[in-house]
């Protein structure tokens, strides 16, 4: 049974049949598409069209500021810790307001919008300050938006569905990661390093992300009921489980600092600058084709396990891109990169959302969010300062053994719990 259903009949005890299942209905819970509810597809859909765009900014944006503008690779880490850091601090917040007053499509609405905006900004970028308003502008709105997406999904899934859900959600999310380094290639292929239009030409698939959101992203209205046990922003209302899970992840985006770094890996060992959206688009692919069946297959085996196996999945990445002397390396590990993506981005939500208490969904999202988040400002300048002073192996071999830290503490820590 889903989670809304349990809480329709056990915390209302709704008499009325019709009452519960025109409820239900408007919680989208039927099956739309492939077992999917309505809002898990189409919240699947707005983010495939906002990453096309996100797509075809990020992985130029380190390239833009060293190469165009001329900042240090310490720059590059300040810009991306502080745009990160930003978002997740909103996050646990928006995610409140969002259980609080149960406005997520609202939410979502303005969050997006105003990534959407910071499109033209670093279009006409002049400064790396003024690529850092832009890319605050952009993580602001994520930071609205994010939890209560999230908190859609878990709304309109059945528990034992969790891992297929986000699986297909960061599958969706992951396609449009795809096209949007291809469109990104296309246009470098025809307009010669004229980033700035790249950029500009991002703002199309951001409108219509919005335009998702405004005409097919529904949500049922609380009850008096619910209205009348608002909860309260307390990490007390948080189980032990959910609290050691929080510390692993802390301990683990310490590590995991901003994939601009491995971009900029690719560029050092010779990757030329208009193939970096193509490698970039076939990590995409083994990221989008993975997510859903290792989300499938966390439902199976154990969303834990796969946890577990993605923390010393990634350190070994990292410590294969520390190794790494040729661009044909970057070639192979870019790739593997994706299939860890697969394996944690879904996964790492859907063992959240088992963990959290029903009536704090959101909330458990932004504490997620701004725990990751916050600690990759300290990775990236970590990430950046150790690139700089030492090399970028260095950066690389400190990212693989926080991960394995991560691994060790989860692993103990797991097993006090049963998810």
């Amino acid at each position: 049974m889903s989670v809304v259903k349990k809480f329709v009949k056990k915390k209302h005890h709704l008499a009325n049949p019709a009452k519960t299942d025109r409820i239900l209905k408007m919680n989208n819970e039927k099956p739309f598409f492939l077992g999917l509810s309505r809002n898990v597809f189409f919240t699947g859909l707005v983010s495939l069209f906002m990453d096309i765009s996100s797509e075809m900014v990020y992985p130029l944006v380190p390239l833009f500021l060293t190469g165009v503008l001329g900042t240090t690779k310490t720059t590059v880490g300040i810009i991306e810790g502080i745009a990160e850091a930003t978002a997740s601090i909103l996050k646990v917040f928006s995610g409140y307001m969002s259980d609080r007053l149960g406005k997520r499509k609202l939410l979502m609405t303005i969050g997006y919008g105003i990534s959407a905006v910071s499109r033209p900004i670093i279009a006409y970028s002049g400064t790396w300050f003024e690529v850092l308003t832009a890319r605050f502008i952009d993580r602001f709105g994520k930071g609205i938006r994010t939890s209560p997406r999230d908190a859609i999904i878990a709304d309109s899934t059945e528990v034992g569905s969790l891992g297929l859900a986000y699986g297909f959600h960061r599958s969706m999310d992951t396609v449009g990661a795809i096209i949007g380094p291809a469109v990104a290639f296309v246009l470098l292929l025809f307009f010669v390093d004229n980033l700035r239009l790249v950029f500009l030409v991002s703002t199309i698939p951001a409108i219509i992300a919005v335009a998702l959101i405004i005409f097919f992203i529904t949500e049922r209205k609380k009850t008096k009921e619910e209205l009348a046990h608002l909860p309260k922003l307390n990490i007390r209302q948080f189980n032990g489980p959910f609290r050691s899970y929080m510390v692993v992840i802390g301990l683990f985006s310490l590590g995991n600092f901003a994939d601009a770094f491995l971009v900029l890996q690719a560029q050092n060992l010779g990757v030329s600058k208009e193939l970096i959206p193509i490698i970039y688009l076939v990590y995409n692919i083994i990221y989008a084709i993975s997510s859903v069946l290792l989300g499938a297959l966390a439902d199976k085996v154990g969303i834990k396990n796969v946890i577990l196996a993605s923390f010393v999945f990634f350190s070994l990445i990292y410590l294969g891109v520390s190794q790494a002397t040729s661009a044909l390396h970057i070639w192979i590990l870019f790739p593997v990169y994706g299939i860890y993506k697969g394996m944690t981005e879904g996964t790492q939500k859907a063992y959240l959302a088992f963990l959290s208490p029903k009536e704090h969904k959101a909330t458990a999202f932004g504490i997620y969010y701004t725990v990751s988040g916050l600690m990759l400002l300290p990775a990236s300048i970590i990430a950046g300062y150790l690139w700089d002073n030492i090399g970028p192996g260095t950066t690389f071999l400190y990212g693989s053994a926080m991960s394995i830290i991560a691994a060790i503490i989860f692993a103990a820590a797991g097993k006090r719990d049963k998810g």
